[in-house]
């Protein structure tokens, strides 16, 4: 895991069930996601908790989420993509936080079978690129989640042709803080584009990719707190 301050598996429920709903909210107010999408946090190694099937910037403080089995049918309510969580959290043991959520850019970028390349500090966590899912039907079987999971492979994360993407992190608030490092970086790339100079555009090293991802100086939490600014259980 990361060097933060955010929660970890075995703490009391309440405090994972508060960790996914303020999650589910930075995404929502801060455009990162609007009506559809749903965020997780691992509780252990058979379970997950995810949020309400609501939009994630209406859930209310103090509204469950739903524990899920990593294994297993999905529990009554729980909407149907959810089950891409459970095949990367099997996976996937060092994952214990997801985001699936609608980047506007990132969604763009991907109408032209093309990922964010390491162009900004941002983009360098997930170099050489996000892997695309290149389809744009919902994931509504075990099956394609299945497939959707082994695609992702050890990336932070994924993105779906036309149809928004899904993060990982060490934490539920390292995924949300990939969402807004994704963004910023699909709109590097469609701005590199739309200036026809792209060949002129430089991108990072493998080697220096590797040495800006980083989550020492307090990185994530600095931006978790710009993105939960004003949440009541923050």
């Amino acid at each position: 895991m990361s060097d933060t301050d955010f929660g970890s598996l075995g703490e009391p429920l309440d405090r994972t069930q508060a960790r996914v709903r303020v999650a589910a909210r930075a995404l929502g107010n801060n455009d990162l996601g609007h009506a559809f999408g749903h965020v997780s946090a691992r509780i252990d190694a058979e379970n997950f908790l995810v949020c309400a099937s609501k939009p994630m910037g209406l859930i209310a403080t103090g509204e469950p989420g739903t524990i899920v089995p990593i294994d297993g049918p999905l529990p009554d309510g729980v909407l149907g993509e959810v089950r891409c969580h459970q095949q990367i959290y099997n996976r996937r043991p060092e994952v214990n936080g997801i985001a699936r959520t609608f980047l506007r850019d990132v969604m763009t970028l991907s109408t032209f079978q093309r990922t964010p390349k390491p162009r900004i500090g941002f983009a360098t966590y997930f170099a050489p690129c996000p892997p695309l899912w290149d389809d744009p039907l919902l994931l509504r079987d075990d099956a394609a989640a299945e497939k959707f999971a082994e695609t992702l492979g050890d990336a932070r994360a994924i993105v779906m042709r036309g149809n928004g993407c899904v993060l990982t992190g060490a934490t539920v608030e390292e995924a949300i803080v990939m969402a807004f490092f994704l963004e910023e970086a699909a709109k590097t790339e469609l701005a590199v584009m739309a200036s026809g100079q792209e060949a002129a555009s430089i991108i990072f090293s493998p080697e220096q990719s590797k040495a800006r991802a980083v989550s020492s100086g307090r990185i994530f939490e600095r931006m978790w707190d710009y993105l939960t600014d004003g949440d009541p259980e923050a």
